[in-house]
């Protein structure tokens, strides 16, 4: 178990007694340094009077404007967007460590229409540090029903190793979709009781669900029904693969290699774009292997609870593991082929690359050489220097047909060694 010095460490870094003072209360938007600023996922622009914007009008990604009202209510307003962002930010950096252990965020929301869209809270706590707590249904819930004070623990933006010591951004509102919502009164107290909830960094990755994002909730489950129905009809698949969008790209830009390479083996393709290993947990808990018993079974996701939520390797590869333990129960006559998760960002020093690097080295002692095979093919997309190339995977994460075909003749021998057992 964690020690008591060791719990105070990671929540506060000072350990304070029961008689100890709270620390004085943050009025965020009260701020002598405080900057608003909207943004969308290229573009930020700082609120320098009643109204700022982002994007453009019919440009891909969308558009984000922002508008301040009597009273400061802050209303940003946000139209098929990747990201909408409006941020808090203070242009002294903010020590929140004293916050952590007892500490809650406050702030009051109103949620206009959200019947396409979704919210998330976040704080960043350093250059390569955002924590964010997912708030898609619960803001879709709130829509239309007036002002409502919410308070989240701070404990929720935390995870064990971060430094709260220099905050350059204490909140933002994250939005995806299509939708409008307003924040004011936003504080960060010394103590506090929440009244929202958030998952557990710890065990989310292990604990199964749906995909709950803005942009997933009207497909995802639609899709994995028809997942069943496609798996009812190829009973005697000799193959198949799990995993997120890169699987899920077999379908598309992978669908000629697939033909040439798989459909012999009337092979069977359960990808879902932006799943997490909690997300693949649910599909498999609920039918989509069952009735199947494949040779093999290559599996490869993980990337998403890096770049979604900057996991920590640890638990994202229990999150494999629980996976793993899971096809195993349901698929005890299947080899299991385990892939390193994909290289992404153009070079080595990407942040989302060095954590999937990390995954990568813990993801091969999962193998037993008997059911659990692990294979890294990694090196077959990246040049000499170790460079992601644009001609093989245009966005630095998802292979185009070229590195479909790549990916089909770096994994060719050792999949045809384990089909043939």
């Amino acid at each position: 178990m964690t020690s008591m010095h060791g719990l105070c460490a990671f929540l506060a870094t000072i350990c304070f007694s029961a008689a100890a003072a709270a620390p004085k209360d943050l009025i965020l938007t009260a701020l002598p340094a405080l900057q608003v600023a909207v943004a969308d996922h290229e573009t930020r622009q700082v609120l320098d009077g009643s109204s700022a914007s982002a994007g453009k009008p019919g440009a891909p990604g969308g558009m984000v404007t922002l508008t301040r009202s009597p009273g400061d209510a802050l209303t940003m307003q946000w139209s098929q967007a990747w990201y909408a962002g409006l941020r808090l930010e203070s242009g002294t950096p903010i020590d929140l460590r004293p916050y952590l252990a007892h500490g809650v965020l406050a702030l009051d929301l109103k949620v206009g229409d959200m019947a396409k869209g979704g919210l998330n809270m976040k704080v960043r706590c350093g250059p390569e540090c955002e924590r964010k707590v997912p708030f898609v249904l619960p803001s879709r819930a709130m829509s239309g029903k007036g002002w409502q004070r919410l308070v989240f623990s701070m404990r929720c933006f935390a995870r064990q190793g971060d430094d709260f010591s220099a905050v350059t951004q204490p909140f933002e509102l994250e939005g995806s979709g299509t939708g409008e919502a307003a924040i004011r009164n936003v504080r960060i107290l010394g103590k506090g009781k929440a009244n929202a909830s958030c998952p557990d960094y710890k065990t989310v990755s292990v604990t199964p669900d749906m995909l709950n994002e803005a942009w997933s909730v009207d497909w995802w489950l639609p899709r994995h029904l028809q997942k069943l129905e496609e798996v009812k009809r190829t009973p005697d698949a000799q193959l198949v693969f799990i995993g997120d969008s890169i699987t899920q790209g077999w379908e598309k830009e992978g669908a000629p290699v697939w033909d040439r390479y798989y459909k012999q083996f009337k092979a069977v393709a359960l990808g879902f774009g932006g799943d997490r290993t909690e997300n693949v947990l649910w599909r498999l808990q609920h039918g989509e292997v069952d009735g199947l018993s494949p040779k093999v079974a290559v599996l490869m996701f993980g990337t998403n609870n890096t770049g979604h939520r900057q996991e920590d390797p640890v638990t994202v590869t229990a999150g494999v593991k629980r996976n793993i333990d899971e096809l195993r129960r349901r698929l005890p006559n299947t080899k299991i082929l385990l892939l390193a998760i994909f290289p992404r960002d153009a070079g080595l020093d990407g942040g989302a690359r060095r954590i999937n690097d990390k995954i990568n080295v813990l993801l091969s002692g999962l193998a037993d050489g008997r059911h659990v095979h692990f294979l890294d093919i990694n090196q077959a997309f990246l040049d000499a220097e170790g460079k992601l190339s644009k001609e093989i995977m245009p966005d630095y994460l998802h292979p185009n047909e070229k590195g479909y075909e790549i990916w089909a003749k770096a994994m060719e021998a050792p999949l045809l060694k384990l089909l043939q057992q």
